[in-house]
């Protein structure tokens, strides 16, 4: 392994979720696992009760029933500030928070602490570091074919994911693909930390506006504003 910021503190984050949705939908479980030179610390994990109904299509996918959630779950206001505290914490640090699509999960952590308190990450100070391996992933590696969900990524860089669609393993795996590119792309390790998160940003946002207009020429309904914002939709996205 080259020398480098991933030899020191890293945070995986995951959240499974009642759909796709990152104005809406909320928790039903969340993972946060501290990685330290790519050696995984004791997970802070718990299912959630999101207050409501999980739709069949959501526990397709990740297993988790509404009656499971009700009698097992975390309440949600609880769940999310715990997870927003992490998150902070994690800023104040400096520790990069590692994930798979961190848009998504960031966004549904941000709306709902704005739900619940009146002020989201942004007003309270966060600005990253992030560094999220399909954002990584798809700049680094642009021209490369084929799907790139988590357990796609997981195969093409050797990366072992023991369950996926579970928040523990997806936060875990996401970490190994980090480590994976950082031995694949070593001239990452050689950008700041800031930066990086800044230029993800802009990774990010070159890609949708690709896809956005690959899509306008497909005839296919284009891309909402929020999928140019990177790594918080809304007003209050940008980072720096």
């Amino acid at each position: 392994m080259h020398a480098g910021w991933h030899g020191g503190s890293l945070l995986g984050l995951d959240f499974e979720t009642t759909g796709i949705d990152r104005r809406m939908d909320v928790p039903v479980s969340y993972a946060l696992v501290p990685v330290v030179a790519g050696l995984p610390g004791e997970p802070q994990a718990a299912l959630v009760d999101p207050g409501r109904s999980i739709p069949a299509d959501a526990t397709a996918i990740h297993g988790i029933t509404t009656e499971r959630a009700r009698a097992e779950g975390q309440p949600l206001r609880d769940a999310v500030l715990e997870v927003a505290e992490a998150v902070l914490a994690a800023g104040r640090s400096g520790t990069p928070l590692v994930g798979m699509n961190l848009c998504f999960d960031l966004s549904i952590l941000d709306h709902q602490l704005r739900a619940l308190t009146g002020s989201g990450l942004a007003e309270r100070g966060w600005r990253g570091p992030v560094l999220d391996v399909l954002v990584l992933d798809r700049h680094l590696d642009r021209y490369r074919k084929g799907k790139r969900r988590l357990e796609h990524l997981c195969a093409h860089y050797a990366v072992s994911i023991q369950r996926s669609h579970e928040a523990g393993a997806d936060a875990m795996a996401a970490v190994g693909v980090l480590l994976a590119l950082c031995e694949r792309f070593p001239n990452l390790l050689e950008v700041e930390l800031e930066e990086l998160t800044e230029h993800q940003a802009s990774w990010h946002r070159e890609w949708a506006t690709d896809y956005d207009a690959w899509r306008a020429r497909s005839g296919l309904s284009r891309l909402d504003l929020d999928d140019f914002d990177w790594p918080l939709i809304g007003a209050l996205a940008q980072v720096g």
